[in-house]
């Protein structure tokens, strides 16, 4: 937990930051470049592929690293988008990256992946704060048009592309939702190109956040990125516990 990023020291046991977090929370997400520090040898094997981070670590992408910069983790770069540009973080370089290829089973030089366009600028920055205020504002409005057609979902999240030109819609459903109409409907109502992006229970948990029965912020939302299916049973055997309710959590699945 230790972060070194508190912006208070005074605070009892815990991270200590009573408010302060430098950090957004600890472990939201977040890695560390252990192999950052290893010198550049040769030119040509250096990985070229970066990893993006979009909303506070929520989504992270990877992406082609064709300009004659070096990035860092921590700088804002502008890199491709759906008919246009997006903005995010670098959080990881290098080495670091080539393993991470490896574990997610991504080719390094796969045709299809994405390219950093520049290092952000004022305009850039500017642009998606802009656009990334006017999210709220859309959910509420999409609830309300959802409600209207009488769906049966849940509009949990929407992200909205740094140049405002593409938004996506994260949303949770028991059945099949033909949103044909809501898609027309918000297309027109928000001039973006949509993207209806269906979630589980786990990942509207770690979208939206929340404290669990430990009393701590909720797994899902802080580093747990894998959600395996855990059985019932086999855990109320190994666990002594005959109460199913205990052993529902947050995001609607059993505790692991």
């Amino acid at each position: 937990m230790g972060c070194g990023n508190c912006g208070s020291k005074s605070s009892p046991n815990g991270c200590k930051s009573n408010g302060s977090c430098g950090t957004n929370s600890c472990n939201r997400l977040n890695t560390y470049d252990w192999l950052v520090n290893l010198p550049i040898v040769d030119n040509d094997s250096y990985c070229r592929v970066l990893e993006i981070s979009f909303g506070d670590g929520a989504r992270k992408d990877f992406f082609r690293n064709t300009t004659v910069q070096y990035f860092s983790a921590g700088d804002i770069v502008a890199v491709e988008g759906v008919s246009g540009f997006d903005v995010g973080e670098v959080s990881l370089t290098g080495e670091t990256v080539r393993l991470q290829l490896k574990k997610k089973g991504v080719k390094e030089n796969a045709a299809d992946m994405k390219k950093v366009l520049r290092r952000a600028t004022e305009r850039d920055i500017e642009l998606a704060v802009t656009n990334k205020a006017r999210e709220k504002e859309a959910l509420i409005r999409t609830r309300a048009i959802t409600r209207q057609l009488k769906l049966n979902m849940k509009v949990s999240q929407i992200e909205i592309q740094a140049d405002g030109k593409k938004a996506t819609f994260f949303y949770i459903a028991d059945d099949r939702v033909d949103f044909r109409e809501l898609i027309k409907i918000l297309a027109g109502e928000f001039k973006v190109k949509v993207e209806m992006r269906q979630i589980g229970a786990r990942q509207e948990a770690g979208k939206v956040g929340g404290i669990g029965s430990c009393g701590r912020e909720l797994c899902c939302a802080t580093w747990l990125t894998e959600f395996k299916s855990v059985n019932t049973a086999a855990l109320s055997r190994k666990l002594r516990l005959v109460d199913g309710k205990v052993l529902v959590a947050r995001g609607g699945r059993v505790h692991r």
